[in-house]
């Protein structure tokens, strides 16, 4: 029997909605006059018409970065790994101001007129897992979806995976039986995890869901094949057995989850302020004062209901 790595299924689109339709939910910048709320970004040129140009421009850097114009389509995978190497994060389909892989890519669906997986691209798709299989880390912590992540925002993540392994063995026992005996054995294929507690296949779902939705753990897709036919499998393993880790033996989630913010705005180059929130899973971290602390620190710049991050 043999395994190789494949696409995981944990991120799918919703059915009906494109990239393009998902995009024109974002809000792009509507211009309204300016409030005391933005007046930690003074733009250059005075008033409004000043807030006008550094929207106007902050959305053409947004544009060429994210390639969201056909010119700028990815061509190869290399082109792809570069991608993410730049971006830091990359979403698998769009649904928010993160990058999205799906969508510079510029290509047809599979199979148009049809929802959810009909709608990745035709020849495109295998990219995401592709690029997991070279080292990338695909996470769950976009609240749920596929997330994929450089090795420096690897790093970002770090505390708040850990974190949260010590918060979801305390929640409940047996997020704390799959994660303490994922420890012991290591990484395992759901296949194995059933027979070795005993457990339905319903059952194993309904423990990892949770905790790869916060990033206690990470599940890769595997393609089994065996004679002429193939078979779908999921290996999971504990975040700590993915990512070697800073070394940190008390992790602080709060300073991570900013920093990553931060990392965040600056892969969209700029976002809707009210989106921020909404990004990751680990609403119990975020606090009402944290964009406006991000700001004050001059991690962040707002104008006009958008931040950027400051070089």
């Amino acid at each position: 029997m043999a395994a190789s790595a494949d696409v995981s299924t944990a991120g799918r689109q919703r059915p009906g909605r494109n990239a393009a339709a998902i995009r024109a939910t974002i809000r792009w910048p509507v211009i309204r006059a300016r409030s005391s709320r933005h007046a930690a970004w003074p733009p250059s040129a005075g008033g409004h018409d000043g807030i006008v140009d550094l929207l106007t421009g902050l959305r053409q850097q947004r544009a060429f970065e994210c390639r969201l114009e056909p010119d700028r389509a990815l061509q190869t995978l290399a082109d792809a790994e570069a991608f993410l190497r730049r971006r830091g994060l990359l979403t698998r389909t769009t649904d928010c101001a993160l990058p999205g892989l799906y969508e510079a890519c510029h290509e047809d669906p599979y199979k148009p007129g049809s929802p959810g997986f009909a709608t990745w691209p035709a020849t495109k798709w295998p990219w995401f897992g592709e690029l997991a299989g070279r080292g990338y880390v695909a996470t769950a912590v976009h609240r749920g979806k596929n997330l994929l992540v450089s090795g420096e925002v690897a790093a970002l993540l770090d505390p708040i995976c850990r974190a949260e392994i010590s918060r979801m063995r305390r929640a409940d026992p047996g997020w704390r039986l799959l994660l303490d005996h994922l420890d012991a054995v290591g990484p395992s294929t759901v296949e194995d995890l059933r027979a070795e507690l005993r457990l339905k296949r319903q059952e194993v779902k309904a423990l990892r869901s949770p905790l790869e939705r916060c990033g206690a753990i990470v599940s890769r897709s595997l393609q089994v094949t065996a004679g002429p036919e193939q078979a779908r499998s999921s290996e999971l393993a504990r975040w700590d057995q993915v990512y070697p880790g800073t070394g940190i033996a008390d992790p602080d989630p709060g300073p991570a989850l900013r920093d990553l913010i931060v990392a965040g705005v600056r892969a969209a180059v700029v976002a809707p302020e009210w989106e921020l929130s909404r990004w990751f899973s680990w609403q119990w971290y975020w606090t009402g004062s944290l964009v406006d602390d991000l700001v004050r620190a001059g991690r962040l710049r707002r104008a006009d209901g958008y931040v950027a991050a400051i070089p």
